[in-house]
């Protein structure tokens, strides 16, 4: 149980830290000149790379086992510390309430985020098998 999770937060680490940088670059240099809808669709392919080999080298590095209750645990688990990070950067950083911030999102970008983040929980099932 220990191992996965680590590797839960290991794969969190990887793919949130990866997410934050292409998050400020997304920001600072190509919204301003795309617009926010086609910046955050453009940034999603990237992340699912970002996830894609976040997730496969963490299952082949910490060698979790490929039972499937074990890879959705490890998925669940990062996907949780993913949705608290995120909300607790997000709410703090622009200073809006949970409502607030749902409402705010674009909804063709915002339904892309939401099925990239069933990905993101489901990719450890589907990385490293052989």
């Amino acid at each position: 149980m220990m191992r996965i999770a680590q590797a839960g937060v290991v794969y969190f680490a990887l793919v949130f830290g990866a997410g934050f940088v292409l998050g400020v670059v997304r920001t600072l240099w190509i919204a301003p000149h795309v617009g926010t809808r086609l910046a955050e669709l453009i940034e999603m392919p990237v992340m699912l790379g970002v996830i894609l080999v976040a997730a496969r080298w963490t299952v082949q590095r910490l060698s979790v086992p490929a039972q499937p209750s074990l890879r959705l645990g490890m998925g669940l688990l990062a996907l949780g510390l993913l949705l608290v990070a995120e909300l607790s950067l997000v709410l703090g950083l622009r200073g809006l309430t949970l409502e607030a911030y749902l409402a705010t999102r674009d909804p063709v970008a915002g339904t892309v985020y939401y099925l990239m983040l069933g990905v993101f929980t489901l990719m450890p099932l589907f990385v490293g098998r052989r």
